[in-house]
C-alpha cells in the first residue's frame, strides 16, 4: 500500500458518517473497512505499507494491519477521533494488537500523533528511512521476500497469525505439526537439499 501526496491515508470520509446517512449506511462503512483489514492478514502473500506522510484513524489502522510497514522520517501516526466525538474503536483493534497497551491508549485518548521514530520504537512500523530512500528500501524488502518460496511464505504467514490467538502450549503443538507438514512440501525438501548441496534453491513457483 502506498499513496501520493502529504497524507498516506486519513481514514473515513466524515461526510459519509454524518446524520444525513442512516444507521444501515454507517454500519456498511465500518463493516467494509473491517473486512479489508482482516483480509490483509488472510492474503497468502506479505502486505507492505509504504508510508510517506500522515496516517490517521482508519489510515493508522491500515498501517497496523499490514504485515510490514516502512515509513519515511516525516511520517506521523494518529487516532484523533476522540477530538471530534467519534472514538477510534475499530482502529483500536489493530492498534491494540500492534502496540503496547499504554502507548495505544495514549494515542486513542489524546489523539496526539506518534512520530515515525516513536512508531518504530513501539513496533507500529518495521523501518524508518529518509524520504528519498523510502521507495528503495521498500522495494529492497519486497525483492528479498520474493526470493523465497511462495507456498512456504503463505504457510508461514497463515501459521503466524493463527498461533497469535492461541495459548503457549497450543501454539507450540500446532506449529510443531506445521513444521512437520512443511517438510513434506516440495519446496521444503528443495530448500534443505539446496542448502546441503550448497546451491540456490529452485522453487516450484
Amino acid at each position: 500500500f502506498a499513496a501520493e501526496g502529504p497524507v498516506f491515508c486519513s481514514g473515513h470520509d466524515l461526510k459519509e458518517l454524518s446524520s444525513e446517512e442512516d444507521v444501515k449506511h454507517h454500519s456498511q462503512v465500518f463493516e467494509i473497512c473491517a473486512e479489508v483489514m482482516t483480509l490483509i492478514q488472510k492474503l497468502p502473500v506479505p502486505v507492505i505499507a509504504k508510508v510517506n506522510g500522515l496516517a490517521t484513524a482508519a489510515g493508522c489502522q491500515l498501517v497496523a494491519s499490514c504485515d510490514i510497514a516502512v515509513a519515511s522520517e516525516k511520517s506521523q501516526f494518529a487516532t484523533p477521533g476522540v477530538n471530534i466525538g467519534l472514538f477510534c474503536s475499530t482502529p483500536a483493534v489493530a492498534l491494540g494488537r500492534s502496540l503496547p497497551r499504554k502507548v495505544a491508549l495514549k494515542m486513542l485518548f489524546t489523539g496526539e500523533p506518534l512520530s515515525a521514530q516513536e512508531a518504530l520504537m513501539h513496533g507500529l512500523v518495521s523501518k524508518v528511512v529518509p524520504e528519498d530512500r523510502l521507495e528503495e528500501e521498500t522495494m529492497k524488502i519486497s525483492h528479498k521476500i520474493c526470493e523465497s518460496s511462495k507456498s512456504i511464505l503463505a504457510l508461514g504467514k497463515a501459521t503466524f497469525y493463527r498461533q497469535m490467538t492461541q495459548d503457549l502450549d497450543t501454539a507450540y503443538k500446532m506449529t510443531t505439526q506445521v513444521m512437520v507438514d512443511n517438510l513434506t512440501l516440495r519446496d521444503g525438501q528443495e530448500g534443505i537439499e539446496a542448502f546441503i548441496q550448497k546451491r540456490k534453491p529452485v522453487w516450484s513457483h
